[in-house]
Order: C-alpha cells, then structure tokens, then sequence
C-alpha cells in the first residue's frame, strides 16, 4: 500500500444539493411553490411543472417512500438558510475562560487596568480566573493575596459572582468569577439610634411662689 501523502492538495469534495437533473427517483411526492400538495407524480412531470414556473425541484425528504420534493427558488433558500446559520452563530456564544494575572505587591494603576481587563471580559460572557503569582519567597504572603483576590471580587461584584473563592495552586493563588446573572441590588440601610420628637414645656415661676415659700418657711419655725 502507497504511503499516504502528507499533505493532500486536492480541493475537498463538495456535496452537491439534490435538485432537478440530480434527483434519481422515478416517483416523487411534490409540494407547490405555495404548499399546493400535487400527489404522487412522476420525476418527468414534476420537472416540467417547476421548468413552467421557473422555479426548482429541491429533494427534502428522501427518506420517505417516495421521496418529498418541493417546487422553489432554491437560490433564494440557500440565501435564508446561510442567513439563519450567521445569526444563529451570532447568538451562540461560546463561553471562555480568560486569565488576569498579577502579583500581591501591584500598584493601583496596574490594578485599575487588569479590573478594566475583567470588566470587558465579564461583558462579553466570559468567565474569568484572576491569578496571583509568587515569586521567591513571596509564597510566604499568602494572606496578602487572598486580600487582593477578594478585593477584586468586590470590585468586580456588579458584573461577576464569585464561582470559586481564592484558592491556592502550586506557587500561585486563583479565583475563578463568572458573569453575574441577576442584577446585584443594594440596599442602604441606615442603623443608629431612632429620634424621636421630645415636646419640651417651659413654665415660668409665679410671682408669688418666692414669697409663699417664705411664708412657709417662718411658719414652720
């Protein structure tokens, strides 16, 4: 046996679709332009008939017995169908893990870009794992990591929900945040003593309470 050629430079075969001359089957059961069913016809007629209105003879069922054609612009459908697959991949997103590293020691101009980094990804659906590295001896500061990893977690918690809290692997310390699903709803609430309104009433001494006070005073001695 040849040994096969490492690299094959024929084009690939391309399927060619079943319409008109390429449909083999004597009986055929057709479908008009309009969704007219037309029977059981012969391959000859139901040719002719799409000829007459120019139009095709596509096979879509050639697993029935006999076989399901329908009269069409088969151009036209092509068209819809390549249509319908662009925006069905369009809308399917396929969800990826994106990776911000960093170090324990990063100044806030660097740790201001790898939030903008997440937030990005976080928006296009993306999962992100947040990494921090150790260097040497920096294994040692493992808490201070950990305090920078939930930082950013709390940073990021409008647009991700934490999917694995900070963990360490080998000589590096991970968190993983996914896109947040539901809206994150904050809610303010002030604690502290309640006030309430105290009504004060002023009296003014009577004129004579001093003199009555006095007059009882001598009496009693």
């Amino acid at each position: 046996m040849p040994p096969r050629p490492r690299f094959d430079r024929r084009a690939p075969v391309r399927e060619l679709p079943n319409i008109n001359d390429r449909i083999n089957y004597p009986k055929l059961r057709v479908v008009d332009s309009d969704g007219t069913q037309l029977g059981v016809i012969d391959r000859e007629e139901a040719l002719e008939v799409a000829k007459e209105r120019e139009l095709d003879l596509v096979l879509v069922s050639e697993k029935a017995d006999p076989p399901v054609c329908r009269i069409m612009d088969y151009g036209k459908f092509k068209f819809e169908q390549e249509k319908k697959a662009k925006e069905a991949k369009k809308k399917s997103h396929q969800t990826e893990v994106k990776e911000v590293k960093m170090r324990y020691k990063i100044d806030q101009h660097d740790y201001a870009v790898r939030i903008g980094h997440a937030t990005r990804f976080l928006k296009a659906g993306d999962k992100v794992k947040c990494t921090v590295i150790f260097r040497g001896r920096e294994i040692q500061h493992t808490s201070l990591a950990e305090t920078l990893l939930r930082r950013m977690a709390k940073d990021l918690e409008e647009q991700a929900e934490v999917q694995q809290h900070p963990k360490r692997e080998g000589r590096n310390m991970i968190m993983f945040l996914t896109p947040r699903k539901t809206p994150l709803i904050k809610k303010d609430i002030e604690e502290g003593p309640t006030k309430r309104a105290v009504r004060t009433i002023t009296t003014t001494p009577r004129a004579n309470s001093t003199k009555f006070s006095g007059q009882s005073k001598k009496n009693v001695t």
